[in-house]
C-alpha cells in the first residue's frame, strides 16, 4: 500500500512538473490568430507551423466570433495578436480598431496581413499606426519587376534584396539571398512618424493602382505608393517598445509562395536566374521574430559609479571629481538567453537639465560598457543617463540620479596660483607701508633732537 501510494505521488510530481515547464516555455507567447476564412490555417500551415516549433501557444479565432476579447478584468489574454483576416469589415466581441489600438499600447504585438479586399477596421488601425493602405481593389504593378507566372496583371510581384531594409535585427542576421513574392496591397508610410520602419518597398517601377483600369490622371500626379515609396511590408515600434507588423499580402506568409518558384519575368539569358523556392519563408520568419520581440530586444544590467579609486559611491559627489561608470547591456539570443550586446555607438550623458557632458562608452567582450570622466565644476543633482536607440532593437533607458556638491571649506586651495600677482600686490604694500612707518618716524625723531 505505502509502494502504490509513493508511486502515485512521484507520477503526480512528475506530472506537475511537466505542467509548470509547460507554463514556463508558454509564457510570453500566447497568441491570438483572427482568420476570415477557417482555410487559412491549412493554406498558411507552414508559417503556424514555425512559431509552434518555436513555443508560441496560438488560440485560433474567426475574426466576427462575438466572443472575442483581448482584455478581461483590466488584464490582456494574450501576449501577441495575428489579423489574417483582411476582408473582415466588423471584428466580433469587444475587438476593433480602437482595442487592438489599445492593446499595442498596453505592450501587445501584432502582425496584420492584409489583401486587395482591405477592410475598414484594418485601414483605420493602419492609420493609427502612420501606415495607409491604398484603396480597396487596388494592387501593387510592375511592369519590369513581375514573376515570369504572372497571368497578366503584372501583380505578382518580385521583390529584390535591394529593396528591404538593411537592418539585421529586423530582416535576420543571416542576408535573404532570394527574391520574394508578393500580391497585394500598397501601403504609404507618414513621412512625419519617425517610428514606421520602411522593411520591404516596391522597385523603382512598382506602382498602386487599379489592375483593371487605366491610370487616371489623380492617382498619377501625387500619389504616394509609387516607385520606391511603395511600401509592400513595414513595421512600427511604438515609444513602449511595442511592435505592429503590417503586410499588404496575405499571400505573402501562404505555402504556395512559400514553395513557389522565383524568377522575373522578361529576363535575357544569363540575366536574371530562376530560384527554385521564394525567400518568403525565411524572410517571414525574421520578421516574425522581430515583432514577437524574440530578435532586437536590450536590457540594461548592472549600473556601477563610483570616483576613481574608490570601490563605492558616495552620498555625494564633489565637483570636479574624477569619477568611473560603468553599465551591462544585453540582448536576446536566438535561443532565447540573454547575451552580452557588442555595439561601438554607446554614449553616456551626464544631466542636469541639460547635458553637460557627453561622452562614447568603450565596451568589453562581457556587455559591460565603461567611461572615465571628470565631473563639471558645477554643483547641483545630475543624472548618469545612457538612452540608446538603434534601428530594429527595443529602446534602452537608463538612469541614476546623483548629488554633486561644491568644495568645503577645507578642500579649497591656500594659494591659488593664479592669484599669486595678487598675493605679491598685498605683501608688496605691506612692506612698502613698513618702511614708511620706519622712515617717517626715524626723520621725526632727528628733527625733536636738533
Amino acid at each position: 500500500m505505502a509502494a502504490n501510494r509513493s508511486r502515485s505521488m512521484a507520477i503526480l510530481t512528475v506530472i506537475l512538473m511537466v505542467y509548470a515547464m509547460g507554463s514556463v516555455w508558454a509564457d510570453g507567447k500566447k497568441t491570438l490568430v483572427l482568420l476570415d476564412d477557417p482555410a487559412i490555417r491549412q493554406t498558411h500551415s507552414m508559417f503556424f507551423r514555425g512559431l509552434a516549433d518555436r513555443g508560441f501557444d496560438m488560440t485560433f479565432k474567426s475574426a466576427d466570433d462575438p466572443s472575442l476579447s483581448l482584455a478581461k478584468y483590466g488584464q490582456f489574454l494574450y501576449d501577441h495578436l495575428i489579423v489574417f483576416s483582411p476582408s473582415v469589415e466588423d471584428f466580433g466581441g469587444d475587438v476593433d480598431a480602437g482595442a487592438i489600438a489599445s492593446f499595442i499600447d498596453g505592450g501587445g504585438n501584432v502582425l496584420v496581413a492584409a489583401s486587395s479586399d482591405v477592410g475598414s477596421p484594418l485601414r483605420v488601425l493602419a492609420a493609427r499606426c502612420g501606415v495607409a493602405f491604398d484603396e480597396k481593389r487596388t494592387a501593387v504593378i510592375d511592369h519590369h519587376g513581375h514573376d515570369a507566372s504572372d497571368p497578366g496583371e503584372h501583380t505578382l510581384v518580385v521583390a529584390d534584396q535591394e529593396n528591404l531594409l538593411k537592418a539585421p535585427a529586423i530582416v535576420g542576421d543571416k542576408p535573404v539571398d532570394k527574391p520574394m513574392l508578393f500580391k497585394g496591397v500598397g501601403m504609404a508610410a507618414d513621412r512625419e512618424n519617425p517610428l514606421v520602419h520602411r522593411i520591404l518597398t516596391g522597385s523603382s517601377t512598382s506602382y498602386s493602382s487599379f489592375p483593371d483600369r487605366p491610370v487616371s490622371p489623380a492617382r498619377r500626379d501625387g500619389h504616394p505608393a509609387v516607385g520606391r515609396d511603395t511600401l509592400l511590408i513595414a513595421g512600427v515600434q511604438a515609444r513602449n517598445n511595442a511592435r505592429a507588423l503590417f503586410s499588404g499580402s496575405l499571400d505573402f506568409f501562404g505555402d504556395a509562395f512559400f514553395d513557389a518558384p522565383v524568377q522575373k519575368a522578361g529576363a535575357p539569358p544569363g540575366g536574371s536566374p530562376r530560384h527554385e523556392r521564394s525567400g518568403n519563408e525565411e524572410l517571414a520568419a525574421a520578421l516574425s521574430r522581430w515583432v514577437f520581440k524574440e530578435a532586437g530586444v536590450l536590457r540594461a544590467g548592472a549600473v556601477t559609479h563610483r570616483p576613481v579609486g574608490q570601490s563605492a559611491p558616495p552620498v555625494a559627489y564633489t565637483v570636479s571629481d574624477l569619477v568611473e561608470y560603468s553599465i551591462v547591456i544585453e540582448t536576446l539570443s536566438d535561443e532565447g538567453h540573454w547575451v552580452p550586446y557588442r555595439a561601438d555607438d554607446v554614449q553616456l550623458e551626464f544631466v542636469r537639465i541639460d547635458p553637460f557632458v557627453r561622452t562614447h562608452l568603450e565596451g568589453n567582450d562581457g556587455g559591460e560598457y565603461s567611461v572615465r570622466f571628470m565631473l563639471p565644476d558645477v554643483y547641483g543633482v545630475f543624472q548618469f543617463k545612457v538612452d540608446y536607440n538603434r534601428l530594429g532593437y527595443t529602446h534602452l533607458h537608463s538612469s541614476t540620479q546623483v548629488s554633486v556638491r561644491p568644495l568645503q571649506h577645507s578642500q579649497y586651495e591656500r594659494f591659488v596660483p593664479s592669484a599669486y600677482p595678487y598675493y605679491a600686490s598685498a605683501f608688496s604694500m605691506m612692506a612698502g607701508l613698513f618702511f614708511f612707518s620706519v622712515v617717517f618716524l626715524h626723520m621725526k625723531e632727528k628733527q625733536k633732537s636738533d
